[in-house]
């Protein structure tokens, strides 16, 4: 097969946008901001080596959503005031002045914290496992607080104020993060909430304060702005963890999904193996009941960069954007590399261990050397 004419390297139209292939990075925290959560020049130019690549689309990495109990790592960037829209707007506009989509994520922690001691979750219980080094954690995480229902009010309006805020930075769009064990999916996780109010109890209960702040965000932000979400199972802190009803519980979370009517959804897996973390005894995969159910864009993660996986995936109708992460983190311009039939830097473990911040990174790949940030 001629690799130019994979199915990865098709547009995509999308309305009010048009993009030039199926590739997609990955949002991966990065540490890297200024204490104040400010993106910085190192951050513009890490996003833009992947426009420049050939990517044709980015979602940034999590992005605080107020300064109450959001934060997740020292050194995360924000999404709370007109400075930090003032500081990723050299970002969004460097993006697409070189062809591509830039997508904010917005990230609340909850119980997974590494940067407070004062924890919020939907119910008072600690969670598993331990802070990630990479990222400046150490320990056990902390005891949360049961949030009340003036917290969760908080907690909404600091999403719908990072969307604004987005929006001011010249984003295209935003995606809530509501995968990997941080609070969005907290709520939707049932051992993790046991709440007893409107919050809490069934699927659609669980999914409420998701639903809430996607309808917020719709009102106060244009048509052409995307909102979508990202979903997953497994956690950062619980790898193995896996609803018990498996194919009921992602029918009843999609069909959640449908109603509140996001403009694309992003189904991650933990380990990077899509083939072993997604599929249903069903023979479904979480991402191809996510396109019948929905019926919207559908992005799909874990180990994309293996062509062969690629096209199953997009040949099946699993998904219609695929995502990328630590291949396009070892190489920026893996979308050229491949389109090219010319071999792209590998990953190696060392580029994000001891720690995960661009400049490490750099260094790691500078050793290799290849500078390709």
């Amino acid at each position: 097969m001629d690799i130019s004419k994979h199915p990865i390297f098709r547009p995509l139209s999308w309305p009010g946008h048009t993009l030039k292939n199926r590739l997609v990075i990955a949002p991966m925290s990065r540490v890297s901001a200024t204490v104040d959560g400010l993106a910085t020049p190192e951050m513009e130019a890490y996003y833009t080596a992947f426009a420049k690549g050939g990517f044709s689309m980015i979602i940034t990495e999590g992005n605080y959503t107020d300064e109450v109990a959001s934060k997740s790592y020292p050194h995360q960037p924000g999404l709370v005031s007109a400075a930090h829209a003032a500081a990723w707007q050299p970002v969004a506009e460097q993006v697409k002045a070189n062809g591509a989509l830039i997508i904010a994520q917005l990230m609340h922690a909850g119980a997974l914290s590494q940067y407070s001691r004062d924890t919020l979750a939907p119910s008072a219980i600690q969670p598993v496992g331990v802070k990630m080094a990479q990222y400046g954690g150490t320990g056990a995480y902390p005891f949360p607080k049961a949030m009340t229902l003036a917290d969760i009010h908080t907690v909404k309006e600091g999403f719908v104020n990072a969307a604004k805020v987005a929006l001011e930075a010249g984003f295209d769009g935003i995606e809530l993060h509501a995968a990997n064990g941080y609070l969005l999916d907290q709520f939707l996780t049932p051992e993790l909430n046991v709440r007893e109010d409107q919050y809490g109890g069934n699927t659609g209960n669980r999914f409420r304060i998701v639903a809430e702040i996607i309808q917020a965000i719709r009102a106060v932000v244009p048509a052409h702005f995307l909102v979508g979400i990202r979903l997953s199972e497994g956690k950062v802190n619980d790898l193995k963890y896996r609803w018990k009803d498996g194919v009921a519980m992602a029918v009843e979370v999609l069909e959640e999904v449908r109603k509140a009517a996001p403009d694309f959804i992003h189904i991650a897996v933990q380990s990077g193996e899509w083939e072993r973390d997604s599929f249903y005894s069903n023979g479904d995969s979480y991402a191809a009941l996510a396109k019948k159910i929905t019926g919207k864009v559908v992005i799909a993660n874990g180990g994309m960069h293996q062509p062969t996986r690629a096209a199953r995936v997009l040949d099946e109708s699993h998904a219609d954007l695929l995502s990328i992460g630590k291949a396009a983190l070892a190489d920026p311009a893996w979308p050229l590399h491949i389109q090219q039939g010319t071999s792209p830097l590998a990953f190696h473990p060392d580029m994000l261990w001891p720690e995960a911040t661009i400049q490490h990174t750099n260094q790691i790949i500078q050793s290799f050397s290849v500078n390709v940030l």
